[in-house]
């Protein structure tokens, strides 16, 4: 499903520059859960934003089914992901401007899909059948973070990146949220890669990648 060979990124930092992918390889199956692991500024979050075609490496590949990402154009590559990733962010990433329904529904309407029925349909299995026209200053965290999993879904994805995803709940809306996040993305076999800082998170999943010095450990 996923596979990166020889990954380089760097940054210049005060006209110093800072290497944080240094070669790095690896190769995600289908359907697994893969959490990566390691201390702040490893480059876990620039793996996962490498992978999913955010941010171009400076040398490397990354293939998703058998393509090269990095050879597609911008416009090709945007459409790529938006049929293939889901995405899920620490900070929700709603807009607040729109209700559940209409955030929920976003990735659907980049997609060019009339996708409203299973919209509202992962709204209700995540508990929000009765919040779909709230906005998002009406919701709790955990509520927010409910319709942005319900985003990342709603095109139904391939593969769902999640960047700490539980990073700004409390520990049974953050366990909820897993074990819901992990049920939907078991019935679909989808590929789900996420960043955590926490072990007993990265535990639950199929493997856990190590991010330290800019390669796998």
């Amino acid at each position: 499903m996923i596979i990166a060979e020889n990954l380089h990124r760097s940054y210049s930092i005060a006209k110093k520059s800072i290497e944080v992918l240094h070669g790095l390889s690896l190769h995600i199956n289908k359907g697994e859960k893969v959490f990566l692991c390691g201390p702040s500024g490893a480059g876990k979050t620039t793996l996962m934003y490498t992978l999913a075609g955010l941010e171009p490496p400076q040398e490397g590949s990354v293939h998703i089914d058998g393509t090269n990402i990095y050879e597609l154009n911008m416009r090709k590559r945007a459409l790529f992901r938006n049929r293939y990733m889901g995405f899920i962010f620490q900070n929700y990433m709603l807009m607040p401007e729109l209700t559940a329904l209409e955030n929920a529904s976003l990735a659907t309407a980049v997609a060019g899909t009339e996708a409203t029925e299973r919209v509202v349909s992962l709204l209700e299995r995540v508990g929000l059948g009765d919040r779909l026209n709230h906005l998002p200053n009406e919701l709790s965290g955990g509520e927010q973070q409910r319709v942005a999993i319900a985003r990342a879904l709603a095109h139904n994805p391939s593969i769902i990146f999640a960047d700490e995803p539980t990073g700004n709940l409390d520990s049974r809306n953050g366990r909820q949220i897993l074990d819901l996040l992990f049920n939907l993305s078991n019935e679909g076999n989808k590929t789900l890669v996420m960043v955590t800082h926490d072990p007993d998170i990265a535990r639950l999943g199929d493997r856990v990648l190590t991010i330290r010095d800019g390669v796998v450990q």
